[in-house]
């Protein structure tokens, strides 16, 4: 397997306006090294232990987005570097990214994800929660952070027909979202949906990331 040709053969599948985002858990630092040497620039984690350990053995250019479910005592640990983190799931988590990000004098960029798979399985706002918080604007004034949309976990089915109304589904929260709360912030732009295994769905439905991670480094061992 050649790293490289994979994350070539994935961008060649994507539209200029969708990013990869190549899914580096459990990776080892040299399988990182090897899509970097390939222009892999956007990696993406889950864990916090495993993220800290790794930044500071790779190039300082990389754009780190963390994509894992985040307690907000861990928040403390990424916020001086992370780029982006996907996975803010609650209005406690914002308030607690914003306060480590001032603490750094950053801003870090957050996407609000929002549980749309069918089965309830995974972490999420509720739509109607995170519209009740946001269209009070108390958001604006949380100094540490941007929000530049949204993002989603689909069920892991074989089932295009459910992919395809789950991924609707957040794009149409995107929408709503763009629309009433964020129509002059240009920064909110993003909708990061799709894996290996649905990617292509996920585009069509309007997916702006994929976070790609088996396609790029094959198959994980969790062992």
């Amino acid at each position: 397997m050649n790293i490289g040709e994979n994350i070539k053969k994935i961008n060649t599948q994507l539209p200029a306006h969708v990013r990869l985002v190549a899914v580096s858990k459990t990776k080892p630092v040299e399988a990182l090294l090897e899509a970097y040497s390939a222009g892999q620039r956007i990696f993406g984690e889950n864990y916090v232990q495993e993220l800290i350990t790794k930044q500071p053995l790779l190039p300082a250019d990389i754009e780190w987005h963390f994509i894992g479910h985040l307690q907000t005592n861990k928040v403390k640990y990424i916020a001086p570097f992370v780029a982006c983190i996907q996975s803010v799931d609650s209005l406690k988590l914002l308030r607690e990214i914003d306060k480590e990000a001032r603490k750094n004098s950053r801003v870090i960029d957050c996407l609000l994800e929002f549980g749309i798979a069918s089965d309830d399985s995974k972490f999420g706002f509720d739509s109607q929660d995170a519209f009740e918080f946001l269209a009070n604007e108390q958001y604006k004034n949380f100094e540490g952070i941007r929000i530049c949309g949204v993002m989603g976990m689909g069920s892991f089915v074989d089932d295009e027909i459910t992919t395809r109304k789950e991924y609707n589904l957040l794009f149409s929260i995107f929408n709503r979202l763009k629309n009433s709360v964020f129509v002059n912030e240009s920064a909110f732009c993003e909708v990061s949906m799709g894996m290996s295994h649905d990617f292509g769905i996920a585009v069509a439905e309007g997916s702006t990331l994929v976070r790609v991670g088996t396609l790029v480094f094959g198959e994980r061992n969790y062992k």
